[in-house]
């Protein structure tokens, strides 16, 4: 059995489209993007969710918690679940919140940063792990999180040529998730359920084409 992780955000975790602050809610596990890829590849791949609402690329949150920050986590959750074949790694959307002010050269920053800890931490007996860096899609600044993001519309549309050339750095595939899917008009971050299903389906394409 190969093995694959996939390291994100509330994107990945499978958070809804939130008309309200106040809502607490996330897919189920046949419809959020690595349940559809986990149907796909079927039993010959072991798909491990490591999503995390508000995680950040190397950022502190010190509102939500420093634990949001991927940069601390990361060497952990390689070594607990190694050996792996094939890491997913898709963040950089709350990098785009206006209290870290962060330009989009610094968000890729740390992509490329996360890029070189996988690199550097050994898998066990196995091959080092194929990495595909995902950009995510633009943002829109609607609904109840559109204050939080302000000003990161331009930012995440700046996003994709600057995680293309990271992944060239570290012989990893990309894809632009932006040419695939958008955000949900509820709340500008968030994907709807057809979003998912499309996602879903594409990772394990290109998932399936790297574990070969």
């Amino acid at each position: 059995m190969k093995n694959v992780l996939c390291f994100g955000d509330s994107n990945t975790f499978g958070t809804p489209p939130l008309a309200s602050l106040d809502e607490a809610r996330r897919y189920d596990g046949k419809t959020r993007w690595p349940g559809v890829m986990r149907k796909i590849l079927g039993h010959a791949w072991h798909v491990i969710e490591e999503g995390l609402p508000g995680r950040t690329t190397i950022r502190d949150d010190l509102i939500e918690g420093i634990h949001k920050n991927g940069r601390r986590y990361l060497a952990a959750c390689l070594e607990s679940h190694r050996p792996l074949d094939v890491i997913v790694l898709m963040l950089g959307t709350n990098d785009l919140k206006a209290r870290f002010g962060a330009p989009p050269e610094d968000i890729a920053a740390g992509v490329d940063i996360l890029a070189g800890i996988i690199a550097a931490t050994p898998n066990l007996d196995r091959p080092p792990a194929r990495l595909l860096i995902a950009c995510p899609p633009p943002i829109r600044l609607v609904g109840c999180l559109g204050s939080l993001f302000a000003g990161g519309v331009e930012k995440s549309q700046a996003l994709p040529p600057l995680y293309e050339a990271v992944a060239r750095r570290h012989g990893a595939e990309f894809l632009d998730v932006g040419t695939l899917i958008e955000v949900s008009p509820i709340d500008g971050i968030h994907y709807e359920a057809d979003a998912h299903l499309a996602l879903g389906q594409v990772f394990a394409e290109r998932v399936q084409a790297l574990g070969s």
